[in-house]
């Protein structure tokens, strides 16, 4: 998807110079001019939201993209409605969409851009026609927002965070023959390079052990590919805390000596997500000039089947002097991150969130509709939920409890990475990482449901970048 250019203005939504223009439908409402409410008034125009009706007033055409009721309409909604409404644009070689805000909210101003931009997405990267003449015709160039009031830094925001999310897109998509540990960190030292506030720092694998990392050692000896541990770090100011963005980054999970199925297989390239998430999001508040002191922290690596790799039985002793017996090499992702949040910690990280595609287990519980929440804090995980609900990845909160941790203690060692009991499996994941955080305010995502296959309008069923947007609010909202 090329640059788009995005826009905010106020006047009258029909003195445009944009190809096609969106009015909004709510239920039990009348459009302005004559001519689109007849199709209201035949039927062919509903209020449903993700129904759009094509029409045409004064030589311009017009999608009229139901809103649903007003009293129930919010941002996510207005999502749904932009990826609608786009989808309908597309087919119809539209190059300008001018939108008629709604209301007079900014957010749902910024929503708008957000499911424009979000739907738009297309990797094509490896396509040998991606630049043929029919792709050409399909492409949207501009997006303006018309409304009252001073829409231009919502809209600006909003045009920066869905361009992350799909800046992180592009990274899960990624082959895993490309999208390696390397590729990550020359990402990270990117962002950072274009950025005065941002830094950047990696470490390669005698730097992670001489480190005392390992568990995440452990994790990454059975490749021949070096892993890095990324680090980028955003002085912006702000009073608040001083945060930890900690995302799990395995470029290929093959399940190690502890392998997995052949089938699906492939998607173990996706299980870089939390770590693509948190990249993209730190270049984004930097972009935006956030408020804000950031720390985070990346441990990307394969895990790969081979003569040096870990082995079930294995002890390994991380960061923190915690000892681990590895009883599954499949449960990989705790054990970098282990490494990873004592990392952070380390680094006087005050309130910790990590991402990652952690269990399966998540999937059979919660679906592709909520990411796993988990906290060892009511305060902090308030911020988080707020934070979520306000980008629309929303998370629901499992418990942690004292019987929980119970599974996590070895027989040999400290901790087992997997229990034997194979009880509450994401919730034995998440009590296996609290004892990583040294007590600091956490939250955890287990975005295994959600990183790809979420099927949301405004994402489709492939890699969704979840996450990003809820980083960068967060940093807005509690950083600063």
């Amino acid at each position: 998807m090329g640059e788009i250019r995005v826009n905010a203005r106020g006047g009258a939504s029909g003195q445009t110079d944009a190809d096609t223009r969106v009015v909004g439908l709510f239920e039990g409402e009348a459009l302005d001019t004559p001519a689109l409410q007849a199709l209201v008034e035949a039927g062919e125009a509903k209020p449903r939201l993700k129904s759009v009706a094509v029409a045409h007033d004064g030589g311009t055409r017009v999608l009229i993209a139901g809103l649903g009721k007003r009293d129930e309409f919010d941002a996510e909604k207005a999502r749904v409605a932009a990826a609608s409404a786009v989808a309908k644009a597309k087919e119809l070689a539209t190059r300008s969409l001018s939108w008629e805000a709604p209301t007079d909210d900014p957010r749902h101003a910024a929503a708008l851009v957000e499911g424009t931009l979000l739907r738009l997405y297309e990797f094509n990267q490896y396509k040998s026609n991606r630049d043929d003449d029919e792709n050409n015709r399909t492409a949207v160039e501009s997006l303006e927002i018309v409304g009252d009031g001073d829409l231009d830094a919502a809209v600006n925001e909003a045009r920066v965070r869905a361009l992350a999310q799909n800046a992180a897109r592009d990274l899960q998509n990624q082959p895993s023959n490309v999208a390696t540990p390397e590729y990550l960190a020359n990402r990270a030292r990117e962002l950072a390079a274009a950025h005065d506030a941002l830094s950047f720092e990696a470490f390669e694998r005698d730097q992670i052990r001489e480190m005392n990392m390992g568990a995440f050692s452990a994790v990454a000896q059975g490749s021949d590919r070096s892993p890095r541990l990324i680090v980028l770090r955003y002085e912006g100011g702000g009073s608040g805390p001083h945060l930890g963005f900690v995302g799990k980054a395995v470029t290929f999970d093959t399940g190690g000596i502890s392998i997995k199925p052949a089938g699906k297989m492939h998607e173990m390239k996706f299980d870089m997500s939390g770590g693509a998430a948190v990249i993209e999001a730190m270049g984004a508040i930097a972009q935006l000039g956030v408020p804000a002191r950031v720390t985070a922290v990346v441990p990307a690596t394969e895990n790969m089947p081979s003569g040096h790799a870990m082995k079930p039985g294995d002890i390994v002793t991380a960061m923190n002097g915690k000892t681990i017996e590895i009883n599954n090499t499949d449960a990989e992702g705790r054990l970098i991150l282990a490494d990873a949040l004592a990392y952070a910690v380390d680094q006087g990280a005050e309130r910790i969130v990590d991402l990652a595609t952690l269990t399966g287990a998540i999937v059979t519980t919660l679906g592709s509709t909520y990411c796993g929440y988990f906290s060892n804090d009511d305060d902090w995980y308030a911020r988080v939920e707020a934070a979520g609900k306000a980008t629309g990845e929303e998370g629901w909160r499992l418990p942690l409890h004292p019987e929980y941790f119970e599974l996590t203690k070895g027989q040999y060692a400290d901790l087992t990475n997997s229990s034997e009991a194979r009880k509450a499996a994401s919730i034995y994941a998440a009590e296996f990482l609290r004892q990583f955080v040294d007590g600091r305010p956490w939250v955890h995502f287990d975005i295994a449901g959600v990183a790809w296959g979420m099927t949301r309008p405004y994402v489709g069923s492939g890699a969704s970048g979840f996450g990003v947007r809820t980083l960068i609010e967060l940093a807005e909202t509690a950083g600063g």
